[in-house]
């Protein structure tokens, strides 16, 4: 056994030694029959090599709700899979503010930001209680060296995460409020319809706080933005449940400001 197999298994049994403090394993589930394959890292593997693929997933465990995955600073041992439940990542900044960098849910990869400093860069913290499938980057590694096309789906889940951060540049370098507060609820809605839910309505798992401190507004401002659009008629709104009325009116909003 090499030495990056042998890390990798010295890593599960500190996981397992700490099952007991995160709450109940989910029961075992594979890869090939997880409803959300095709948009997690083992989406681009074919059927033949699945059974390898299981191996990578040396961890499934229950995070609750407000409970840190890792912290910003740790160092980099594992990419997560959400399997089920809802994420923020965070970074304090020097006046001890959290700053919201990102919102994940189920299929979305968490931690790919310690790829290259070998420590994670932001916080993730569990918005609802949520499952999570953890994969040791080292047998990640040595298993991508025997299936290629896992080596794709990293690749080419890195790619969204560098789109996904040039959008939230744009969002704060050049769009107005409502556009910005459009922008983040369209994305949303087309993140929900790929996993087979509903794109009109969802449940907002975040926050207005935290919205604010992901889109670059005040509270009073995602307040009063999400007051307008229901005054529109674009969305109707109760508490955190979201309903989108009029989609066509809120592409015109991001796309014109108006």
């Amino acid at each position: 056994m090499n030495a990056g197999a042998q890390a990798g298994r010295a890593e599960t049994v500190l996981w397992k030694q700490r099952e007991p403090l995160t709450g109940a394993r989910t029961p075992e589930l594979t890869c090939a029959k997880c409803n959300l394959r095709e948009t997690c890292l083992s989406g681009c593997v074919p059927a033949e090599d699945l059974e390898q693929v299981e191996n990578i997933v040396y961890a499934r465990r229950r995070v609750r709700r407000g409970e840190r995955l890792f912290n910003a600073g740790d160092r980099f041992t594992c990419i997560y899979a959400i399997r089920m439940g809802f994420f923020k990542t965070s970074i304090v900044d020097s006046a001890g503010r959290e700053q919201v960098t990102g919102f994940f849910m189920g299929g979305e990869p968490l931690g790919l930001d310690g790829l290259g400093s070998g420590h994670y860069m932001n916080s993730a913290t569990a918005l609802e209680d949520s499952y999570i499938c953890a994969m040791p980057y080292s047998l990640f590694k040595e298993i991508s060296q025997d299936v290629p096309s896992l080596q794709r789906g990293l690749h080419a889940v890195l790619a969204r995460e560098i789109v996904r951060g040039h959008g939230v540049m744009m969002l704060l370098g050049s769009m107005s409020a409502r556009q910005r507060m459009a922008a983040f609820l369209i994305n949303l809605s087309k993140r929900y319809l790929r996993r087979g839910y509903s794109r009109s309505d969802f449940l907002l798992r975040m926050t207005r706080d935290e919205i604010g401190s992901y889109l670059g507004l005040k509270l009073e401002t995602v307040s009063r933005v999400f007051s307008t659009f229901h005054k529109d008629g674009l969305i109707d709104i109760q508490q955190k449940q979201v309903s989108i009325a009029d989609m066509e009116g809120l592409e015109r909003v991001f796309a014109q400001g108006d």
